[in-house]
């Protein structure tokens, strides 16, 4: 009993709770000596005195003890009168025990949350009409919820998704509901408040109430978007793999550190004799069969020095392919920390390499042109060089030998090869013409001259130029030559503005220029600059072993262009050849097995589909006189008729025979 704040009467278990002797010592003393001083203005605002009434609450206080520890009470009581004066009448329950427990279960509780909020997978609960009714902090991050957006949080979970999904899910669900039993790995999209699209993997368990009953849901939510995007690039990367290892020509094979196959692409049934399924997971090299010993030399090697091995060269015994040859290549396989774990071998069959190597050596034809004969050879070989030089190169031979092929071989295999390669036929052209052709001219420079023209070594530029018959050039043009030659520049005709240009000048002639030189009719010092390298092709009766070569190949060439199966000529028409003096060259051949071609019906191409002038053998001293009658420097109109009459009226025939462009075989018929 409390009256004015002091005990006024006191029970002998307050007086043991408190720690006092007896109630003696409690009575007279102030209420506000026992309480702590931060609980005191809680009990105030409880006790008045001047209330008759209970306390409004049951305060809860600290309370000191006589050795001055510390319990936790709850004080309940009333207030009544006592000789006309209020009084607090009540008791003090000691709840120090339940206290103790209450904080430490809020310890547990708020370190249970804070574990809660910091892993990395979303939780989430939800009720069974699938309304949210709790979300961690990595769920509400998944779903695009703001940690200050509440309301968003008890939204149902079908507004983060599309409707085929939310089926899924409920499906789901609804399966966990009807047994009971948790399900796992259930993978599905979301859509997030914040629009972004996520993929879900979740494990979805039952929640219940103190009775048992079902209340909902609760899923542990994992965002594997990232996972599924790295798996999809793996998957990407393994099939691209797959398909390398797949085509890749050489064989593959992976070993473990007991030397048994793991992997082993198809190749090596081709190059090994051997199927991929019947040595996988078998022990190396035994299952190559006899010819794998140098193999498992060179993987012994490999894992017992941990080295790579390169290139070792052997010659296989298989039974069907005697004389095979191929490449051994091993290197180590690491793990991530450097440990090995197995070898690589790659095997390459070097057998197609090393019989090309060999017929190289004694190559039949480089770049369209086609012979084996050793000036042939020569000629390869200074292309070569020449290939990719800039050097300015003068072709000569007579007509029909293939200078324009040797142009294309210079320019196509060097490194102007992807820009233009402009031919220019020097002897078909008025001076004036071929000046305005080589140079350009522009509008108003002659009669005629109503558009600017571009010329040809402008087309030419950063490729090449072919300048054919250059020796049939008149002295304005070669002396405008010499300029391009040294300076890189010239004029349009009309225009003296200097144009630069960067062009590879190749030139072409079946005359001879130094004799022309001699006689003052070709410039010397344009001879020598052209002339800073010669290309000397020579006439097909001086490479007559070629023959045999070159029929071939045109047989093939017009085979394919007639859709006919022609096999090839007899022995009386190759005999022929051979004893033919050829005086048109290779072209003169190339038209004569297109003539043979045209008249053949039957499989082999006789002497009756010749042209009279080859079957009829019109040799040394024959109306046309063999290379003397075509290299003849001035064609006159004599000859020309001689020349029709012997080609049947046919002017392109007669034109090449005579060594002269058509246009210049017109100008002498006349």
């Amino acid at each position: 009993m409390i009256q004015k704040g002091r005990f006024h009467h006191v029970d002998l278990g307050l007086t043991r709770m408190l720690g006092y002797s007896s109630p003696e010592s409690l009575i007279g003393k102030s209420i506000w000596e026992v309480v702590h001083p931060d609980d005191r203005k809680r009990l105030r605002l409880n006790v008045r005195e001047e209330d008759a009434q209970s306390l409004s609450e049951r305060p809860i206080v600290r309370v000191f003890k006589n050795d001055k520890t510390l319990l936790w009470v709850q004080m309940v009581g009333a207030t009544s009168v006592l000789h006309g004066r209020p009084v607090n009448k009540g008791y003090m329950i000691d709840i120090t025990a339940f206290k103790k427990a209450e904080r430490y279960l809020k310890y547990h509780l708020e370190n249970s949350k804070s574990i809660i909020e910091q892993i990395e997978d979303g939780i989430s609960e939800v009720d069974l009409q699938g309304n949210g009714t709790f979300g961690n902090l990595a769920n509400r991050r998944m779903l695009g919820i703001a940690e200050e957006d509440v309301e968003a949080l008890g939204r149902n979970y079908r507004a983060y998704m599309d409707e085929e999904t939310a089926k899924k899910v409920s499906r789901a669900f609804n399966e966990v509901y009807r047994t009971g039993i948790p399900g796992k790995n259930i993978v599905y999209d979301i859509i997030g408040k914040d629009g972004v699209r996520r993929t879900v993997e979740a494990s979805v368990s039952l929640i219940r109430d103190e009775d048992g009953k079902v209340t909902g849901f609760r899923a542990v939510n994992r965002d594997i978007t990232e996972r599924q995007k790295a798996e999809k690039e793996l998957a990407e990367h393994r099939f691209q793999l797959e398909a390398i290892f797949r085509s890749v020509k050489d064989v593959i094979i992976t070993l473990d550190a007991q030397q048994r196959v793991i992997l082993a692409n198809a190749e090596i049934e081709n190059c090994c004799g051997v199927d991929v399924k019947d040595i996988t997971g078998r022990a190396f090299p035994e299952s190559l069969g006899g010819c794998g010993k140098a193999c498992g030399e060179v993987i012994r090697q490999t894992l017992e020095k941990n080295e790579t091995v390169k290139e070792y060269r052997i010659e296989c015994g298989r039974a069907k392919r005697r004389q095979q040859l191929v490449s051994l290549t091993s290197s180590p396989l690491m793990d991530h920390e450097g440990k090995s774990t197995g070898a690589l071998l790659v095997i390459r069959d070097m057998t197609l390499l090393r019989d090309l190597e060999r017929e190289l050596r004694e190559r039949h034809s480089f770049q369209n042109m086609i012979g084996k004969s050793k000036k042939m050879q020569e000629i390869y070989s200074l292309l070569e060089d020449l290939s990719n030089l800039e050097t300015t190169v003068l072709i000569t031979g007579e007509s029909g030998t293939g200078k324009e092929l040797v142009a294309r071989a210079l320019h196509y295999g060097g490194q102007r090869a992807f820009n233009p390669l402009v031919t220019v036929n020097c002897s078909a052209l008025t001076e004036s013409l071929l000046e305005s052709e080589l140079f350009g001219h522009i509008r108003g420079a002659f009669t005629g001259a109503i558009h600017d023209k571009q010329g040809r070594f402008q087309a030419a530029d950063r490729g090449t130029i072919l300048l054919d018959e250059i020796g049939d050039i008149s002295p304005l043009i070669q002396l405008k030559l010499l300029r391009v030659l040294q300076e890189k520049i010239f004029e349009r005709v009309g225009e003296s503005t200097p144009q630069k240009v960067d062009v590879r000048i190749i030139a072409s002639t079946n005359k001879d220029l130094k004799e022309k030189v001699r006689k003052g009719e070709f410039r010397e010092d344009l001879y020598y600059r052209l002339k800073v390298v010669e290309v000397c092709l020579p006439p097909l009766r001086e490479r007559l072993e070629d023959l045999p070569l070159l029929v071939e190949h045109f047989c093939n060439v017009f085979k394919e262009r007639f859709k006919k199966e022609i096999d090839g000529v007899s022995n009386e028409v190759l005999n022929r050849f051979m004893s033919y003096s050829w005086p048109g060259n290779v072209r003169e051949l190339e038209h004569i097995i297109e003539h043979a071609f045209v008249l053949c019906r039957g499989q082999v191409i006789t002497l009756d589909h010749l042209p009279r002038e080859v079957r009829d053998g019109v040799p040394p001293g024959g109306i046309l006189q063999q290379a003397n009658y075509i290299r003849k420097s001035s064609v006159s109109p004599q000859d020309v008729e001689r020349a029709l009459r012997e080609t049947e009226g046919n002017k392109a025939k007669a034109a090449r025979l005579l060594g002269i462009s058509r246009p210049t075989l017109y100008r002498k018929n006349k």
